[in-house]
C-alpha cells in the first residue's frame, strides 16, 4: 500500500516544488529525476502486485475524507467564481450542483455507510498505472525542451512555465489515485482534479480562444461529474455501497440490478473519454502546447474515462439498457470521427479525431461487457497510449522546427529532419498496419462484435476501420514523399525531445513483439478473475507465428531506416517543360504553374462539421434515452414498484 500513496503523493510533492523553482537549469534536474522516480515508482508496483491478481486495501481513516471534502468544497467556490467572472454560468450551476449535494450525502447518509476497502489494485490498475507512470514521466521530459522553443516563440509574454509543470505533476498524482480507488467518493474527488486540471492545461496561454476551449472542456466534465455524484447517490441510498469492487461483484451476478448505477458512471466515463455529443472538448484542447495534447490523448483525461467504463463491463453488456446506451455512443463515435478524420489537414486534428475514434471503440468494447471485448478495449488502451503520444511529440517537434502543423507541408521532411520523419512514420504505421498491436486489437474488438451478434456494430467497425487506413495512408503518403536541395534543421531539436521520441519508438517496437506476453500473463488472469474461464485467449501457436512476423517486420524497418541505400535523388520530371527550378512548369494556357501534391480531404463528404453534427444528434438521442430508462426505474424501485 506504501508505493501507492507514493505514487499519489510524490508527484504532488514535486508540483508544488515546480511551482516555486524559476531557474531553468533546476527546474531540468527536478522533472528528470522526477520523472524517473515514478516510472520506476510504477514499475516496482507492477512487480508488487502483478502475481496477487487483486489486493484490497482497509486505509480508513475520517481525517482523510474530510479533507477531500474541504477541498472538494473550495474547488467548487473556485469554478462558481471564474464561471461567473466569465460569464461562463453552466459551469458554476454544474459545480454548485454536485459538491454541496455529494458534501450532504458525505454527512448525513455516507457517514453511516461502511466502506471496508478504499483502495483497491489489480492488474488492470497496474497496467495504467505504467502507462501513467511511463508514458506520463516521458512527456514531461519532453516538455523540457518544448517549453524552453515555446517561451522563445511568446517571448513577450509572461513566463509560467512553473505552473505549467505543476499542473502537469498534479494531473499525474490525480490519475494514480483513480486508478487505484476503490471508494467512489475518493475516485470522485480525483477525477474532478483531473477536469480541473485540463482546464488550467488548454487555457495555458490565456489568448481568449484558449480561456473559451478550456471551459468547454470544465464545463462538459463537470456535466460527467454530476452524473458521477448521481451514481454515488443512488449506490449510497439505494444500494448502501460505496465501492466500485462491490458494484461490479453485483453487477457480474445480476447485471440489471446494476444497470442504474452504471449508466450513470457510464456517462462520466463518456464524456471524460470525449465521446460525441461532448468530443468538441477534446478538438479544443489543441491550442494548448503539445506536451498538454499529449498527456491528455494518451495518458491522463481520456484514459480516465475508458479506464471506468472497462472496469464497469461486467454491468454492461447487450442485456442492460446501460450497455446498449454504451456501445451505442462509442461505436457512433468511432464510425464519425473516423469520417471526420479523412477531412483534415491539420496534423493535430487528424490525431485529435484518431483519438476520439478510437476510445469510441474502446468503449463500445466496454460497453458490449464480455471478456473477449474487455481484452480488445485494454489492448488498445496500452497501444494507443504509447503510439498516440509519439505521434503528438513528433508533431510538436515538428510544428517547432517547420513552422506548420499541416499534413501537406510535411512532404520532405526526410530530407529536413530524417530522424524525426522515421519517428512519425514507425508511429503512424503502429496506429493502423500490420502486425503492429493497434490493428491485432481492432482486429480481436471485430471478433468481439460479431461473437455479440450485433450486425450494426460489426459494420460499424468494418467502415471506421476503412476510413482509419484512409486517413492514415495519405499521411504516410506525405511523409514518404522526397523533395530535392532540403535542408537538414534536425540539429535544432532539444536532446530531451529526441529522447524521449526515441524511447517511445522503442516501447512501441517492444509492445508489439511483447504483446502474446502482455495478453498471456496480465490482461487474460485479470478477465479471468472478473469474468472466469478465458484459458483459450492464453498464448497459443498462432499468436507465436505472429511474435516471428513481429520480428521480422521490426528487423525490416530497420534495415530500411538505417540500412545503405543507393537510391538517387533526382529532379522531379515534367514533361520537358520545367521552369528551371523544379518547382514550376510551363502550363497548356502557356504561363507557369507551381507543381503541387496534395491529398484530396474530401470535405464535401466528410467535413468535420457535417460529421459532427450527425454524431451529436444520434448520441444526445441515445444518452438521453439510456438515462431517461434508468431515471424511470430508479423511481419505479424507490416508489416500490418493479425496476
Amino acid at each position: 500500500m506504501g508505493t501507492i500513496f507514493f505514487l499519489i503523493l510524490f508527484p504532488l510533492v514535486v508540483a508544488f516544488v515546480l511551482l516555486v523553482v524559476k531557474a531553468d537549469a533546476a527546474r531540468d534536474v527536478i522533472v528528470k529525476f522526477a520523472a524517473i522516480v515514478i516510472a520506476a515508482g510504477s514499475i516496482f508496483l507492477a512487480v508488487q502486485y502483478f502475481r496477487n491478481g487483486g489486493q484490497m486495501f482497509d486505509f480508513s481513516h475520517e481525517a482523510v475524507n474530510y479533507v477531500m471534502m474541504i477541498i472538494e468544497a473550495c474547488l467548487a467556490i473556485y469554478i462558481i467564481i471564474i464561471g461567473i467572472r466569465h460569464k461562463k454560468y453552466l459551469a458554476s450551476v454544474f459545480a454548485a450542483i454536485q459538491t454541496p449535494l455529494l458534501i450532504w450525502f458525505e454527512l448525513t447518509k455516507g457517514h453511516h455507510i461502511e466502506v471496508v476497502n478504499n483502495m483497491y489494485i489489480d492488474r488492470l490498475s497496474v497496467i495504467m498505472a505504467l502507462i501513467i507512470g511511463i508514458i506520463g514521466s516521458l512527456i514531461c521530459v519532453y516538455a523540457l525542451g518544448y517549453m524552453k522553443d515555446f517561451q522563445h516563440h511568446h517571448a513577450g509574454e509572461k513566463d509560467r512555465r512553473p505552473w505549467f509543470f505543476f499542473v502537469m505533476f498534479l494531473f499525474l498524482a490525480a490519475m494514480f489515485g483513480i486508478v487505484t480507488s476503490n471508494n467512489l467518493i475518493w475516485m470522485y474527488f480525483f477525477w474532478e482534479i483531473t477536469s480541473l486540471c485540463s482546464f488550467f492545461l488548454i487555457g495555458y496561454t490565456k489568448t481568449k480562444e484558449a480561456t473559451n476551449n478550456a471551459f468547454r472542456a470544465l464545463i462538459m466534465n463537470l456535466l460527467g461529474g454530476v452524473g458521477f455524484a448521481a451514481a454515488i447517490l443512488i449506490l449510497g441510498i439505494v444500494y448502501q455501497t460505496l465501492e466500485l469492487s462491490t458494484m461490479i461483484t453485483y453487477g457480474m451476478m445480476y447485471s440489471g440490478i446494476m444497470a442504474i448505477p452504471a449508466a450513470f458512471l457510464a456517462f462520466a466515463g463518456i464524456t471524460k473519454a470525449a465521446q460525441m455529443p461532448f468530443n468538441s472538448w477534446l478538438l479544443g484542447a489543441m491550442v494548448a502546447p503539445t506536451p498538454t495534447s499529449a498527456l491528455l490523448h494518451s495518458s491522463t483525461m481520456v484514459k480516465a474515462g475508458v479506464f471506468l467504463i472497462i472496469k464497469l463491463a461486467p454491468c454492461l453488456g447487450m442485456g442492460n439498457f446501460a450497455g446498449l446506451m454504451t456501445m451505442t455512443v462509442g461505436g457512433v463515435t468511432f464510425l464519425l470521427a473516423s469520417f471526420a478524420a479523412i477531412s483534415q489537414s491539420n496534423a493535430k486534428k487528424v490525431l485529435a479525431y484518431s483519438t476520439i475514434a478510437n476510445l469510441g471503440l474502446i468503449v463500445t468494447c466496454g460497453g458490449i461487457g464480455t471478456a473477449g471485448a474487455v481484452w480488445a478495449g485494454i489492448m488498445l488502451i496500452i497501444f494507443h497510449a504509447i503510439t498516440k503520444s509519439l505521434l503528438f511529440l513528433c508533431v510538436g517537434t515538428a510544428e517547432h522546427n517547420i513552422g506548420s502543423r499541416d499534413i501537406e507541408d510535411m512532404d520532405g521532411l526526410f530530407g529536413r529532419m530524417p530522424r524525426l520523419a522515421a519517428f512519425m512514420m514507425i508511429g503512424i504505421a503502429g496506429m493502423f498496419l500490420a502486425p503492429f498491436g493497434m490493428l491485432i486489437s481492432k482486429w480481436a474488438s471485430m471478433t468481439a462484435f460479431v461473437d455479440s451478434g450485433n450486425l450494426i456494430l460489426v459494420g460499424i467497425i468494418c467502415f471506421g476501420s476503412a476510413a482509419t487506413a484512409f486517413y492514415w495512408t495519405k499521411w504516410l503518403g506525405k511523409m514518404g514523399a522526397i523533395v530535392a536541395g532540403t535542408e537538414n534543421i534536425q540539429q535544432k531539436v532539444h536532446k530531451e525531445e529526441w529522447f524521449v521520441q526515441g524511447t517511445l519508438v522503442a516501447l512501441t517496437i517492444v509492445a508489439c513483439l511483447a504483446f502474446p506476453l502482455i495478453s498471456s500473463y496480465s490482461i487474460v488472469p485479470y478477465l479471468e478473475g472478473v469474468f472466469g474461464g478465458l484459458s483459450s485467449m492464453a498464448l497459443s501457436a498462432d499468436n507465436m507465428i505472429i511474435m516471428v512476423i513481429m520480428v521480422a517486420v521490426v528487423l525490416l524497418l530497420i534495415a530500411f531506416f538505417f540500412g545503405r541505400t543507393k537510391k538517387k535523388i533526382v529532379p522531379i520530371y515534367m514533361a520537358g517543360v520545367n521552369e528551371g527550378d523544379d518547382l514550376r512548369f510551363h502550363g497548356a494556357m502557356d504561363r507557369p504553374v507551381d507543381a503541387s501534391l496534395r491529398n484530396w480531404h474530401m470535405e464535401k463528404y466528410f467535413g468535420e462539421m457535417k460529421m459532427n453534427v450527425i454524431g451529436c444528434i444520434i448520441t444526445s438521442a441515445v444518452i438521453i434515452i439510456g438515462l431517461g430508462l434508468m431515471i424511470g426505474s430508479l423511481v419505479a424501485i424507490m416508489t416500490g414498484g418493479a425496476a
